[in-house]
């Protein structure tokens, strides 16, 4: 593949990851002997299988897409990026049988049963792009969705300062970070890829009772709300400003303090069903509730929930993101087309995935209900609580990706 594409934009660049039930084939003393640990717990390999997090379905029920997460059982995850879909398609159709790579006759790989496509899913990336798909198939947010957003919720940031550096993922880490220990050099340069497919539930996060002001803070903060947006209209092409610095300032400005923003915007000093918090902004008159207008409340964020863990105690970000929006019909109950978040990210350990996903969730800041829906304790109220609710994972995985240098069946050479 990457001789008959550079290893490029205009060509393709390759990814090859390997889950659990590949090495679960191989000897397992093999693999204990080179597979890093965890350095807090050197009983436990870097590589652990995924689980179902918190705010998964069936823990927890969405308002409209209720799937069932599946833990996937892939051997090997191959991640093809390129400016061009038609070069993917290429390298794929040619794997599967085409004897054509780049327009030209070349053998295909005669793989003889040893391997067994599973599923594929098409992430797409380009600045207003989920804007004319939406456009393009009539959605009925279409109009909402921010026509300068690369993302399907209207909003991004910058990989510049919300990805650390590519050491900091690895085995090895860095200076700033370090989570996982190497018992030799084979998977130096190594990392685990988490991979989830998401539907997004759009219709309801442009919803008439999610203004911009509402949805700005869910995704960002509360402390400060970022943005007002456009007072006059607070949907039509998003309502506001999509792109927002997402750098180490205001994480750092509460470590100071020896706490995280989390637990301070997240905190209910007031009485039950009367939220009173110390360090928000006064929700703003566009409030879909009149009731909380110029009331300071607690709330979270997706950025607070995640950083709890996310960043290294200088504010270095310990992730790469790798992902973006999709658009088909995977794993949707009645069939229909929706959008998609294909999420892949590279992390030290599948641990820190885990603890970072669950902080993301954020429920210990949360209210507490009964089965009325009537609230039992203080907290965050369940609609103010970041982005969770519009989620639905379907399915998930965690994956070993070697570094290139055994990036072909690693560990096999070592059984003779």
């Amino acid at each position: 593949m990457e001789a008959a594409y550079p290893f490029s934009p205009s060509g393709v660049f390759t990814f090859v990851s390997y889950g659990l039930p590949y090495f679960n084939r191989l000897p397992k003393r093999l693999v204990q002997a080179y597979m890093p640990s965890l350095r807090k717990d050197p009983s436990r390999f870097a590589l652990e299988e995924s689980i179902s997090y918190p705010t998964d379905y069936p823990q927890q029920k969405k308002k409209t897409f209720n799937v069932p997460v599946v833990i996937e059982k892939n051997d090997v995850l191959l991640t093809l990026r390129s400016d061009s879909l038609e070069n993917i398609h290429d390298i794929l159709k040619w794997l599967q049988g085409s004897n054509s790579l780049r327009g030209k006759a070349l053998r295909s790989p005669h793989f003889k049963g040893l391997f067994t496509f599973t599923s594929s899913r098409i992430m797409f990336q380009q600045i207003g792009l989920p804007r004319k798909v939406a456009h393009q198939f009539h959605l009925p947010y279409a109009s909402r969705v921010n026509p300068k957003s690369p993302m399907w919720m209207g909003f991004a940031d910058q990989q510049t300062s919300a990805s650390g550096p590519a050491e900091i993922v690895t085995f090895q880490g860095n200076s700033s970070a370090r989570f996982a220990s190497l018992p030799d050099d084979y998977f130096k340069n190594g990392a685990i890829q988490h991979l989830s497919h998401v539907i997004q539930d759009m219709s309801q996060f442009y919803g008439k009772d999610e203004p911009y002001t509402e949805r700005v803070q869910y995704m960002f903060r509360s402390d400060p709300i970022p943005s007002l947006g456009n007072p006059k209209d607070q949907f039509a092409n998003g309502g506001g400003p999509c792109f927002f610095a997402n750098d180490a300032s205001i994480f750092l400005q509460y470590r100071e303090q020896g706490v995280t923003e989390a637990s301070q915007t997240g905190r209910d000093i007031g009485k039950l069903g009367d939220g009173v918090n110390k360090v928000n902004d006064p929700q703003p008159a566009t409030s879909p509730n009149a009731g909380d207008v110029g009331k300071v409340r607690p709330r979270m964020g997706h950025l607070p929930a995640l950083q709890q863990s996310s960043r290294a105690p200088d504010g270095t970000p310990i992730h790469i993101r790798m992902d973006g929006p999709g658009f088909d019909d995977m794993d949707v109950p009645d069939g229909s087309i929706q959008a998609k978040l294909q999420f892949t990210i590279f992390v030290p350990t599948a641990d820190f995935f885990t603890t970072m996903r669950i902080n993301q969730a954020a429920l210990k800041y949360q209210q507490r209900e009964n089965a009325n829906g009537k609230s039992t304790s203080l907290g965050v109220e369940a609609d103010a609580n970041g982005i969770e609710r519009f989620l639905s994972a379907t399915r998930r995985q965690n994956f070993l990706v070697p570094p290139r240098s055994h990036r072909v069946f690693p560990l096999r050479e070592l059984l003779d």
